[in-house]
């Protein structure tokens, strides 16, 4: 069955209203979409980032009376200006299926694998992470995930005590665990997070060796290996959380950084760890991604 796709032009202020009118007027689905290139950094663990302009697009079945969808809209919409919209006609699919068509496995470092569901190991006798994509972020195809992975395939984790803070699906704590890890302890803000890599950790059969949890209830422990895939913001606040939370000499892995942020991190870890920068990413037009290495000083 085709379908009618109705798009309206929203900012970040504008964005979450009009998806609930979109969906209270019968919208099958609901999506934003960037209305200007502008790049969305990697996302503190519960928060939803919005483009400054957006695109608020509903998804109708053929024979919806659009007339009546975009008056109801606007009645709704009160008495300031209606925003700019667009009616188009969208071809059926298989969106999911289409979605899942161009996740497939994925290696990084030497021995690391993702795997998604369907999907045979390429190389069997690696290491493999069965993952498909969720409600909570980190599936490795985002740059800062992938150089974590990266970071942790050369970094076996083997009879250690890592910490995987933000864990979102939990693929980094799984890795870990999977590398040889004794214990992991996988935090975030987000409940939906915390389910999604007990979920993970089971179907990769790590669970008994990962433990999640929010981050109040994080014991004061002292880990061989502190992972934080977040934002700038938080990662530059957090560091005395993470200096406490890091054994003398272990190391610290920190991305969801962009270059021009680099030195602001290192100046507010450098008192308790040596820093140095491990990787950088780029990505087509946009600042490239950079992952910091640190390790704990005595």
């Amino acid at each position: 069955m085709p379908w009618l796709q109705l798009r309206l032009d929203a900012t970040s202020d504008t964005a979450d209203t009009l998806s609930d009118l979109l969906s209270e007027a019968g919208a099958s689905a609901v999506t934003m979409q960037d209305a200007a290139n502008q790049p969305l950094f990697e996302p503190l663990p519960g928060a939803v980032p919005l483009w400054s302009q957006t695109w608020v697009i509903g998804l109708f079945e053929a024979d919806a009376n659009m007339e009546a969808v975009i008056q109801q809209l606007k009645s709704a919409w009160g008495e300031k200006e209606f925003p700019a919209w667009q009616l188009n006609p969208l071809e059926d699919k298989d969106w999911v299926k289409a979605w899942m068509d161009n996740f497939k496995p994925m290696q990084f470092g030497e021995q690391l694998w993702i795997i998604p569901g369907g999907y045979e190991p390429p190389a069997p006798y690696a290491i493999n992470i069965h993952l498909d994509p969720g409600l909570a972020f980190g599936t490795g195809t985002h740059p800062t995930t992938a150089m974590c992975l990266t970071w942790l395939d050369g970094h076996p984790t083997k009879n250690k005590t890592v910490i995987d803070f933000g864990c979102g699906s939990g693929i980094l704590a799984i890795a870990a665990a999977l590398l040889g890890a004794d214990k992991v302890w996988a935090t975030d803000i987000d409940p939906q997070a915390l389910l999604a890599t007990h979920d993970n950790a089971e179907k990769n059969q790590v669970a008994d060796k990962i433990d999640t949890l929010l981050p109040k209830d994080m014991p004061e422990i002292q880990a061989d290996v502190v992972l934080a895939n977040i934002l700038a913001g938080p990662l530059t606040e957090l560091a005395p959380l993470f200096a406490r939370l890091t054994a003398t000499n272990g190391q610290i892995v920190l991305s969801g950084i962009i270059e021009s942020q680099q030195q602001s991190i290192i100046s507010a870890y450098q008192d308790f760890f040596e820093m140095e920068l491990y990787l950088k990413q780029s990505e087509t037009g946009q600042e490239a991604w950079i992952c910091l290495h640190g390790t704990r000083k005595a």
